[in-house]
Parts: C-alpha cells; structure tokens; sequence
C-alpha cells in the first residue's frame, strides 16, 4: 500500500524525516512515535500535499511526487488538529466533501447519511458543528475521510482530546473500517499502548528515522506470566487473597495483577507448565471462587520498546508516551 526508500525531509533547523525506508501492506497499520517525530509530515508527503527533501515515496502504487491528485482520489485523510467549519451542520459539511471528490449530488447525500450513521452520528449530524464534543468533532472528520470510499486512509492522532470513553470507541471504530469495509488504514499516535489491539502492524519511528516495523503480533509475543481472573464467595469474600495462599502453599508465587470493576481480581504467576493450569484449575474449584479468565500474558508494546530503548527500565511499565513524554501526565490524561 505504501512504500518509501530513502525519504528525507529537511527545514531550516530540523530534519522531520531521516532516511526512512518502509513497507506497509493492507490492514491497520499504527505509526508511532513521540510528539514532533516526523509523523505528519510523512502524511503530507504520502498525501503529495508536501514535497520530499530527497527519496521516494509510493501510495497505491502512484509516485507521490508526481501523482499526488490521483493518489488523493484513493485515499482518506483525518487531519490531527480541529479544522471543521463552525456553522454548518456534519451532513452539509460531508456532502460538500464527498462532492469535492467526485460524488455526484445524489450519491454523495446517500453515501453522507451511511457514513454518518457508521460512525455514530445520527440526530446530532443536522447541528451546527461548533456546537459538537470533541469526541462528535472527531467523528465527523473520519466521516468526511471515508465518504467516498477510499481504498486507504490516513487517521492523523484521531484519539486526540478524547476521554477513555471516546478513545476507545474511536479505536474500535478505527478497526471496524478495515473488518467492515476492507479499507486499510494507517493510524498514527504517540501512546504505544492504544494501538495494541487496533494495528495489525506498528512502525515505529523517533527523530524522524525508523526504529521498528513488525508485526503487533512480533511485539507483543507470550510470555510465561499467566492472568487469573476470580469472583469472590461468600466463604472468601476475598478470592484473589485466597487463591494467592493456596498457590503459595504449592510453591507459586502470585502478585496482584489489578482490579477490574466489576468483573473480579487478577493475579499474576509465572507458569511452570501445562501443570500449572491444572493447579490452578482445581484450586479455584476447592475453593468455590468463580474463574473468569486464565491466560497467558503477553508483552505490551511499551515494554519491548522501552526495553530496547533502555534495558534497564521496568519491566512492566504502564502503556507509556515514546519518546520520553511525562508518564504521569499521560496516565492521568487517559485514566489509567
């Protein structure tokens, strides 16, 4: 779907991009990386609205230095920063886009009400947009990018401003334009952990260069730490405490995982093998706890990265800011 090689892109003071060279198949694919790490100006570029210092660039196929109109045909873009008309309502704006790329007038209204509907707009699409919630902002500008039915899209930080609510409807509507429609995406963010369970693919890039394409998959490969979920009883009115004595009578070790709202405890034990399963299994029996869940854990994002960044960082850091971004500032912002 895109293909660079080489690509540089150079201002007076600073360089955006630095030799990058990647190739991005068909699917979700995030592009991370911190605050200022060349991100958008790749965008630009792929987009043909801005041209490369040296390198190429391919979108579909089409030469971005020359085939930047034919290339804005094919593809959908959900810019970063809120550029929406205040006085008009989402159905007037979307149709005028769907216009702009083509649509003919009946078209471009029918293909204006489905896409508003998929993206969680009904009522609120005949209001003027400057009296929309971010979240609603939001929606609006990834209507305008899928309106008329693009084969790739590109989503600029569309959880931006959101709350944990949002930011999470978003990432799942992201998912369900490519399950849905087969429209592949490229989502860029700076929070490594939002894209786990969205992106089939994670490039990962800092200064400007890249530092990692793989797989999600690659990423966050098992590991020997398996998750146990439980209820509490009336016997144990404390289940994740109950369990975690009744393992430590046969020798594992479990450390509290966490507490979903109202789904239970988690504990956190390092697997000794298919044994441990069967342990497990029974003690939660014995001791009349309702099991919810037991799994193996897998790596985050952040922790590969951070790990590859910095070894000797925890070892189980929380789904962090790239780049150095003050965690807690995030965590609070996103409500972990």
């Amino acid at each position: 779907m895109i293909e660079t090689e080489s690509l540089s892109k150079r201002f007076p003071k600073v360089t955006a991009l630095d030799r990058l060279s990647v190739d991005i198949g068909p699917g979700v694919t995030g592009l991370v990386g911190a605050n200022g790490a060349g991100k958008s100006t790749l965008i630009k570029i792929l987009l043909g609205l801005a041209p490369a210092t040296e390198g190429r660039a391919t979108v579909l196929g089409l030469d971005v230095a020359t085939k930047g109109p034919e290339i804005r045909e094919q593809v959908g873009y959900m810019p970063e920063h809120d550029c929406l008309p205040p006085d008009v309502s989402a159905t007037e704006f979307v149709v005028h886009m769907a216009r702009m790329s083509g649509l003919p007038p009946t078209a471009a209204r029918e293909r204006t009400a489905d896409t508003l509907r998929h993206v969680g707009l009904y009522e609120e699409r005949y209001r003027p947009i400057g009296g929309y919630s971010t979240g609603m902002k939001q929606r609006v500008k990834l209507a305008q990018a899928l309106v008329h039915d693009p084969r790739l899209v590109f989503l600029d930080e569309p959880t931006n401003g959101l709350d944990p609510v949002g930011r999470d409807d978003m990432l799942d509507l992201i998912r369900r334009v490519h399950s849905d429609f087969g429209i592949s995406v490229l989502v860029t963010s700076h929070l490594l952990g939002e894209l786990e369970r969205t992106c089939d693919h994670v490039v990962v890039v800092d200064g400007g260069k890249l530092l990692r394409s793989s797989s999600t998959t690659d990423f966050t490969g098992a590991t020997t730490t398996v998750a146990v979920e439980v209820t509490d009883s009336d016997e144990h009115p404390d289940g994740t405490a109950a369990l975690g004595a009744a393992l430590a009578r046969h020798g594992i070790t479990a450390e509290a995982g966490g507490t979903l709202p109202g789904a239970g405890h988690t504990l956190l034990l390092t697997t000794q093998g298919e044994e441990t399963y069967d342990l497990v299994r029974d003690l939660v029996a014995d001791l009349g706890l309702g099991l919810v869940r037991m799994e193996q854990r897998r790596h985050r994002i952040a922790e590969v990265f951070n790990a590859e960044q910095a070894p000797a960082a925890d070892a189980h850091p929380p789904a962090a800011a790239v780049g150095g971004a003050p965690r807690q500032k995030e965590e609070a912002r996103h409500g972990h």
